[in-house]
């Protein structure tokens, strides 16, 4: 007797969608999980994609090989492969391996892995969605991660700087997972229907893929959901057809819908982000709206737009950073509905708010120079002296206080030798930062050329 898992039909008003799950069911019938669960790979050499990281000279595959497995952060969109890849590390390195959900594990589960972990190598303890735990559930994690009795492997598509508490981040390394590119999916499409038992029973007639790729928005576990129900459309037919228009008849079947851990949370939220960016209010209101009456937590709305307010506008509007802010503080404190109209009128603000990622820029190139030189002293007129020794070697000797000089300005360097004169902020051109540009070369013009 055959035993199907994965189907479930219910009644439906769209009857050409529920004639697909009928022959969906006829598919997984035998293996009784769906395409992208079969197709899962046995070790990292099937591994597809994340090549910054895996590939011959990857820093996590230098790891891998080592076994000396650091605690981490799996970072990136979904479908990308970051639950396959801490069960292959595992794999590889022969130890003990723990699969907890955030969405439904407590304290308690946590408690009894780390009891249990015994051995030489301590246990991975994967948890998935680790964004959801709270600070109190994190911080059950610190004692053991730092003893190094569990190696911990989280999973989140929410960046980590937000999601995971800082004493908990400060003690994992956080590796970034990319979303597939259509070699990649190219891959997973291919290894699809020559290697899975019941999609290679079917002749195949591909005319394009197109269109499997751009719905699939560069998640494999939704590229190869979407490849399997298009076969299943087709089940019975002489032939199965691959094409745009196939592929695209059978998506608008799916039921339109918007899931909070990931899928189209990931694509609407950058539309969202990229329409304020873009200065287009509609667009904004219009995607917003969208996670609106899909239940979206109004604070990760609001966390977002003050993210944008500095990083796309800067100082071409300082009051932008304060308006995402504040209102990210009225969200807490209103909720839903009512806060509809607070998100809705610093969306419009913030669209129609001059631009400018000069400060954004800046502290990039900031790092990037500091990377590089982080080896250089800090000049003796820099430093502090609080001591008569200090004092005798020169700390603060040459320093000239700002405003004992008219303007409460005094030309001096605040760099060290090595890089005297380094420009990292470039205003950009907008009535702000145009004022700034105008001050600092009143200030600098004969000094650092500005």
């Amino acid at each position: 007797m055959l035993k199907v898992k994965s189907c479930i039909i219910i009644q439906d008003e769209n009857p050409p969608f529920v004639a697909i799950l009928v022959n969906l069911c006829k598919i997984t019938a035998v293996q009784t999980s769906p395409l992208a669960e079969r197709l899962r790979p046995k070790t990292l050499d099937e591994y597809v994609g994340q090549s910054h990281l895996l590939g011959p000279k990857g820093p996590l595959r230098r790891i891998i090989q080592t076994n000396a497995l650091p605690s981490m952060i799996l970072w990136g969109p979904p479908g990308v492969g970051k639950t396959t890849l801490a069960q292959l590390i595992a794999q590889s390195s022969k130890r003990p391996f723990h699969n907890l959900s955030a969405i439904s594990a407590g304290i308690k589960d946590l408690r009894d892995v780390i009891d249990r972990a015994t051995g030489l190598f301590s246990p991975i303890v994967f948890i998935d969605e680790i964004h959801r735990f709270n600070k109190t559930q994190q911080d059950a994690l610190l004692g053991a991660v730092e003893k190094g009795r569990i190696t911990l492997i989280g999973a989140t598509t929410e960046n980590p700087s937000f999601e995971v508490n800082s004493a908990l981040l400060s003690r994992c390394q956080v590796y970034v997972l990319e979303a597939f590119g259509v070699e990649e999916l190219e891959q997973l499409t291919k290894r699809a229907l020559e290697t899975d038992v019941e999609l290679k029973k079917y002749p195949y007639k591909i005319e394009s893929l197109a269109s499997l790729f751009r719905l699939s928005g560069g998640d494999g576990r939704k590229l190869l959901n979407l490849l399997e129900m298009t076969v299943a459309a087709q089940v019975g037919a002489a032939q199965i057809v691959l094409n745009d228009e196939v592929v695209e008849g059978v998506a608008q079947q799916q039921l339109a819908r918007y899931d909070k851990s990931g899928e189209q949370h990931y694509d609407i939220i950058s539309a969202f982000i990229k329409s304020l960016r873009g200065s287009d209010p509609n667009a904004a209101l219009y995607w917003m709206a969208r996670m609106i009456v899909a239940g979206e937590d109004p604070v990760f709305i609001a966390r977002r737009m003050v993210i944008l307010a500095s990083e796309d506008i800067g100082n071409a509007n300082p009051t932008a950073t304060i308006m995402a802010m504040n209102c990210m503080d009225a969200v807490k404190a209103v909720g839903y509905p009512e806060c509809r109209i607070i998100l809705s009128q610093t969306a419009v603000y913030l669209a129609t708010s001059p631009k400018s990622n000069a400060s954004y820029r800046a502290i990039e190139d900031a790092i990037a120079l500091a990377e590089k030189t982080s080896h250089l002293p800090v000049p003796l007129a820099l430093r502090n002296a609080p001591t008569k020794l200090m004092k005798q070697v020169g700390y603060g000797k040459g320093y000239q206080y700002s405003h004992d000089f008219v303007g409460n300005f005094v030309k001096q360097d605040f760099l060290p030798d090595e890089i005297k004169g380094t420009k990292l902020y470039d205003p950009s051109n907008n009535p702000r930062e145009n004022e700034i540009r105008r001050q600092l070369q009143k200030w600098w013009e004969d000094w650092y050329g500005y």
